[in-house]
């Protein structure tokens, strides 16, 4: 069994700013949302049977109080944000497992379900599909692993290493230290990926460094590492087979009049009827 874990926001940002491409910034109302469906079911058509999409309901979350610099939806464009509840509703409609987080923030969702999933033995492989950097830090061997949907790399332990220089486990450190722009957090000055990745080479994680070390920065440099940590104790499911795509909710169909996406219907009934058979 392989269990698949989307980061829906980052989808809809995805799919957003590709129509902006060719819709001269006519936006639909329901864009970015017939995208990010069509992308997931794709992976189902393709073979996928356990899925799961976390999305931020908001965009503010705990790490705000923490920082007061943290990212929040200021920017984002309003046509882009009249998106995001949509995006749930029609993503369950369509029988999908949406995860939509309030106080806590989609890369928790997925942190979250990646450990939920690798504590399950039949559960053979867990695909993370997201490009943000701070899922590498729950990407274990080759069993949990990061895929970049866009350019097609898949990063495992391995990857994880070659990409950044350090183990998994100290990604939190490293980004604390070299900063996370995306998220709003400056790191260390004076600190780059290559300096960054010595130095956790040598001492280990931020707790272990020699005091001289940073100095005065070493609370500013632990907030980030707190700030930088993914919760991955949010219970989301029980079971892996919660995940299990079933088909379309007798409500899919009212959606896709909505969105002017009939073709999302035929596609769902399809995959239904392919997955039925595979069953048995």
């Amino acid at each position: 069994m392989i269990v698949h874990v989307v980061d829906g926001t980052y989808e809809l940002f995805r799919h957003f700013y590709g129509l902006r491409r060719f819709n001269k910034g006519k936006d639909k109302p329901f864009g970015a949302v017939v995208g990010v469906l069509q992308t997931v079911l794709q992976m189902i058509e393709q073979g996928a049977t356990h899925v799961g999409v976390a999305t931020d309901h908001i965009i503010e979350s705990f790490r705000n109080r923490m920082w007061p610099g943290y990212k929040t939806s200021e920017g984002i464009e309003p046509a882009l944000f009249a998106q995001f509840h949509p995006l749930e509703e029609a993503l369950a409609a369509m029988g999908v497992v949406v995860w939509p987080m309030i106080e806590l923030e989609a890369d928790d969702a997925l942190a979250s379900a990646a450990r939920i999933a690798s504590e399950d033995e039949r559960v053979e492989k867990i695909c993370i599909w997201t490009v943000d950097k701070d899922l590498a830090q729950c990407v274990r061997g080759a069993r949990v692993v990061q895929i970049d949907r866009k350019s097609k790399k898949i990063l495992d332990a391995e990857g994880v290493r070659q990409k950044f220089g350090v183990e998994p486990s100290l990604i939190p450190d490293f980004l604390a230290l070299v900063g996370d722009a995306a998220d709003g957090y400056p790191g260390i000055a004076g600190i780059g990926p290559v300096t960054a990745a010595q130095l956790l080479n040598r001492h280990g994680m931020i707790e272990n460094f020699p005091p001289a070390l940073l100095g005065s920065r070493r609370d500013l440099a632990l907030l980030f590492k707190d700030l930088a940590t993914l919760r991955s104790d949010a219970p989301l499911f029980r079971d892996v087979d919660e995940l299990k795509w079933q088909g379309p909710t007798d409500t899919f169909s009212s959606w896709t009049e909505r969105m002017v996406a009939p073709r999302l219907v035929e596609r769902c009934q399809k995959a239904q009827s392919a997955a039925s058979l595979h069953r048995t």
